[in-house]
């Protein structure tokens, strides 16, 4: 019989996240459960990929993840792990680069948040027509029926909100205003600074500092001295959820060091609070333990 779940051990496991996005935005509604799992998947891939420095000449991130490890962590037959990745890539969630060769291609997991730019639109017919020789006609079919489904999403939808607030209500929103509404849900703020209320100052300091940094347009940002790729940080950044929210306050409650850079220093600890999370509290408990 399993056993229950006692004070913070359920903190001590490793966690795939599914977005919210992808169950209350219009757009994703047609994708199947399965393939949700399967995106979930590729993201957590992403953290690997981002370690390993796996990236392409203009900075964006690439995974390699080929069928046979979708077929073995999904339990599924060849056939399921090829449609689960056409559904992905038939809705935009996903591109991939084929190689040939025998090698496997390169997925970019794509910002389900984003929304393409009306030059990239125009742009599709002409750049698929320079990678045709590696790309199936089904693939390309279904891209451009994606970019049909897009030019209509764009101009009914804002992908930011749910199917409730969609439409009307969206328009004249820029990127900073629907930024902060997705941090917003995402913590659940309200009912963080309910249970925080001695840290609302700081958590307010920490939303505005995520929202300025999701809508820069450097190329580079700095993370701990180090300059990474902007998607690299933003879609480390819209891991974030309440819990890491709540580490990152608990962390700068137990620093002693003086720190002259309190932004930076923000930064750094949201940043790596998806990475290092766990197994901060892994390593508490093993303390306690030891110490009685």
């Amino acid at each position: 019989m399993l056993d229950y779940f006692y004070g913070g051990q359920a903190d001590l496991f490793s966690f795939y996240r599914l977005p919210k996005a992808l169950f209350v935005d219009p757009r994703f509604r047609g994708i199947s459960a399965e393939a949700k799992i399967l995106y979930g998947l590729l993201l957590d891939r992403m953290g690997l990929s981002v370690k390993n420095g796996w990236m392409d000449d203009t900075g964006k991130v690439y995974i390699i993840f080929t069928t046979e490890e979708i077929m073995e962590a999904l339990c599924c037959a060849d056939n399921k792990a090829t449609k689960l990745m056409k559904e992905l890539e038939g809705c935009g969630l996903i591109e991939r680069k084929r190689r040939g060769l025998g090698k496997p291609s390169l997925t970019y997991v794509k910002n389900f948040i984003s929304e393409p730019s009306e030059p990239r639109i125009q742009s599709r017919e002409n750049h698929d027509s320079g990678t045709v020789k590696n790309a199936t006609a089904e693939s390309l079919k279904s891209r451009g029926i994606k970019n049909n489904q897009n030019n209509t999403d764009l101009s009914d939808t804002d992908p930011f909100l749910s199917d409730v607030a969609a439409g009307t209500e969206s328009e004249g929103k820029d990127d900073r205003t629907r930024y902060q509404e997705y941090f917003l849900r995402q913590f659940a703020f309200d009912s963080l600074v309910a249970s925080c209320p001695d840290d609302e100052d700081m958590l307010r300091e920490i939303l505005e500092l995520l929202v300025d940094t999701v809508c820069s347009k450097r190329r580079l940002i700095r993370i701990a001295g180090d300059d990474k790729p902007a998607e690299v940080v933003k879609a480390q950044l819209m891991k974030l959820n309440s819990d890491h929210l709540r580490f990152v306050l608990m962390c700068l409650k137990e620093n002693t060091t003086l720190v002259r850079n309190m932004r930076q220093y923000l930064l750094a600890a949201l940043y790596n609070a998806p990475l290092t999370m766990n197994n901060y509290y892994t390593a508490r408990v093993q303390h306690d333990f030891k110490t009685g």
